[in-house]
């Protein structure tokens, strides 16, 4: 990682926008240059582009789409905006969550009619901190199956990714535009490309320890779920020339990754009448304050470990994701007709399980409230047949970053702009405030589509003129 001087590069082509990172941010963004009638080639360190996108459940938070419409939800971009700062408590840009929200549903109206994104969203209960229903997948419920979608619709269009190619250092002026950057090839060759205008779309520092220690030090020696490619070189090379960054201290955790097998279990067991136990067979947390800081009380339990327990009707409900379903062939869950011989599959104390299961179950029952602070309702009383999975917890993404404008204009110190710089997903500084607690379900895919857009439109607009 390092920035050179433009006289120091051998451009043997310059295109009009380039983009860093081939995740949803950077295939976003290279859409919205399109549809701006501008060219993006977009360069990818991978074989494939894939990011952490691939990793996540594909979910994009939107208000005021046409898929709420047709199903009669009311939502607005005020409501999503208040969801955000309460979650956050308020510890995040106002303005910045209510430029996002505001264009969260063109963003997804756009990717569904003019992009061919297959999304649907997703029914039948509220992610945590959600007050209505807006979390728009593909129909697979998968990461996987986004970017698959959105690479379809970037070749479609003949938009140039290139692949398996690094960028290792970018040429700017001592004002800070840049001229250019540096990729390595394959064979280990190095070649400059010239740009007009820079989008980094490449994820936050997940996969790099030393930023972890420094800013995150409890997620050290977590499981990092994420992308070991995000190593921070965005915040970095932004930080060089003379932007500022925030809320590093911010990210994503979650609490129900099944171990050993590393396959994420929807939360949406929890939401629905599911609870944790420790391997004392003790339940230890409200699940409902969400699954990213569930990361840390997971960590907290001994061994790092939990048990996600539930029941026949909620292992239906998982079998609606592919992770789920990938979960289950894998052999990750265990059924049994009683809590007592639960415990015996799972080897936690028959007593303790069959205490946690019953005090849910009367909690349920009488509609009351548990001392962690969780109501239970009837409708989500657990019956037998019960299941679980051994779950640990994890860091997924890094929420803090580069600070941009509402136009994913990378901001100085002065809050000036770049001069033609733009920044968007993990290599932003997002809207989940400076810890784990703040992360309101689906932010990273959130910052990533909408700043993704809103970077691509900015860039093309710029070269234009």
């Amino acid at each position: 990682m390092s920035i050179h001087l433009p006289d120091e590069a051998t451009f043997g082509t310059s295109v009009p926008i380039l983009i860093i990172g081939g995740g949803a941010c950077g295939l976003i963004a290279a859409l919205a240059v399109h549809a701006g009638g501008c060219e993006a080639v977009i360069v990818e360190r991978d074989p494939i582009p894939a990011g952490s996108t691939a990793l996540s459940s594909g979910m994009i938070p939107a208000a005021g789409t046409r898929q709420q419409a047709a199903l009669n939800i009311e939502d607005s971009a005020q409501l999503f905006a208040r969801d955000i700062m309460a979650k956050t408590k308020n510890r995040t840009d106002a303005a910045m969550v209510a430029a996002i929200c505001e264009a969260s549903g063109p963003t997804i109206d756009w990717l569904a009619s003019d992009c061919g994104i297959e999304l649907q969203l997703v029914e039948g209960f509220l992610y945590p901190g959600h007050s209505r229903l807006r979390m728009h997948s593909p129909p697979g419920k998968t990461g996987v199956e986004l970017m698959d979608q959105l690479r379809g619709a970037a070749e479609a269009r003949g938009i140039e990714i290139l692949t398996s190619a690094p960028a290792t250092a970018l040429f700017a002026d001592q004002d800070g535009r840049v001229h250019g950057i540096r990729i390595e090839r394959p064979d280990g060759s190095a070649e400059d490309i010239g740009c007009r205008a820079l989008v980094l779309a490449c994820n936050g520092f997940g996969g790099n320890k030393e930023m972890l220690a420094s800013h995150i030090p409890e997620m050290t020696e977590a499981l990092y779920f994420g992308h070991t490619g995000n190593r921070g070189e965005a915040v970095r090379w932004g930080l060089a020339l003379g932007a500022v960054s925030r809320h590093m201290t911010g990210y994503q955790g979650h609490g129900s990754v099944a171990h050993p097998h590393g396959i994420l279990i929807t939360w949406a067991l929890m939401m629905e009448g599911g609870i944790q136990v420790n391997s004392r067979g003790q339940r230890f947390s409200n699940e409902h304050e969400g699954y990213s800081e569930q990361a840390v009380a997971v960590l907290a339990q001994p061994g790092g470990h939990a048990w996600d327990i539930y029941d026949a009707r909620l292992h239906e409900l998982g079998l609606g994701f592919e992770d789920y379903r990938n979960a289950d062939a894998a052999g990750a869950v265990h059924t049994a007709e009683t809590p007592e011989a639960l415990a015996r599959a799972c080897g936690l104390p028959e007593g303790a399980l069959a205490s946690s299961i019953g005090e849910v179950r009367a909690l349920a029952e009488s509609e009351g409230t548990c001392p962690f602070g969780r109501r239970f309702e009837k409708q989500t009383t657990l019956t037998p047949p019960y299941l679980a999975i051994k779950v640990t917890g994890a860091l997924f993404h890094t929420q803090g970053g580069l600070v941009v404008n509402e136009g994913a204009r990378v901001l100085r110190k002065d809050a000036g702009a770049l001069p033609n710089l733009f920044a968007g997903g993990g290599a932003a500084c997002g809207v989940s405030g400076p810890d784990v607690a703040g992360y309101l379900s689906g932010n990273g895919l959130l910052t990533a589509a909408v700043l993704g857009r809103l970077a691509g439109i900015g860039a093309a607009d710029l070269v234009r003129v």
